[in-house]
């Protein structure tokens, strides 16, 4: 197998032009995540506005509003007869992860690579349904992101955790 074969394939394709990284960046990242699991494998990566994300959130997960990231995972035979075998998709909602990053006090681009991470890890396996799951995912996905220089995407700052908590008190 050579080198490029061995190589997973990212494929991008976006219905949103603003606040988008670029494909080699969300591959590098994706890429990342995947490891050596990606060898020989492809991946898709669709990112999409509001009216789109809320549709997909709605239609498989039964919750209507958009929401950042989704994960669909191929099925254990989604390589027969094909070249490579695919992991699955991801859908990203630009708008959510743009609004999410300013809420958050965080670097869009940080974010995304965050979002992409996450979601990949979803492709191989990896979910957060209970407390030692999501541990562990949130674990790999810090190791992940410090490669990249990203601080850890779940430490909250004190002024994000002090607006929530007058929030709540409303």
């Amino acid at each position: 197998m050579t080198r490029d074969r061995a190589k997973l394939v990212v494929e991008v394709r976006s219905s949103v032009r603003r606040g988008v990284p670029g494909t080699v960046r969300i591959g590098r990242w994706v890429r990342e995540a995947v490891g050596a699991k990606g060898n020989g494998a492809e991946l898709a990566v669709r990112i999409v506005g509001v009216a789109e994300g809320r549709r997909l959130n709605l239609l498989w997960r039964g919750r209507d509003y958009p929401t950042n990231v989704l994960s669909f995972p191929a099925p254990a035979d989604a390589a027969d007869g094909k070249a490579r075998r695919s992991l699955g998709d991801i859908v990203v909602c630009a708008p959510v992860v743009v609004r999410e990053a300013k809420q958050q006090h965080k670097r869009v681009d940080d974010h995304w690579a965050h979002l992409l991470v996450h979601g990949a890890l979803h492709l191989l396996g990896h979910d957060h349904e209970r407390e030692s799951d999501a541990t562990r995912m949130e674990r790999r996905e810090r190791l992940i992101l410090a490669r990249f220089g990203i601080a850890d995407p779940y430490r909250i700052s004190s002024a994000v955790s002090e607006r929530a908590a007058v929030s709540e008190r409303r």
